[in-house]
């Protein structure tokens, strides 16, 4: 733990203008929260998610995870009427 000096210190820190990132590694920490998958869709279901996707300039897989969140959101399963 800090003492309050030390605390004191960063208090006082600044930020420099400008910070050298050229031997920085994009993505070094980040994690993903998308888990991969695979699931068997008709087609006809698969070509109107594609076609909508392409209407809406987004990927499919975005926009079945958005229908698929909004069903999840207003779905009565698993609730007691």
């Amino acid at each position: 733990m800090r003492t309050i000096e030390q605390r004191a210190e960063l208090d006082e820190f600044e930020l420099a203008d400008n910070y050298d990132f050229s031997d920085g590694i994009r993505g070094r920490f980040y994690q993903s929260k998308k888990v991969t998958t695979t699931i068997e869709l008709d087609n006809d279901i698969l070509l109107f998610i594609k076609k909508r996707a392409i209407e809406k300039h987004m990927d499919y897989q975005t926009l079945l995870n958005s229908v698929l969140r909004d069903y999840m959101q207003g779905s009565t399963l698993g609730k007691q009427v």
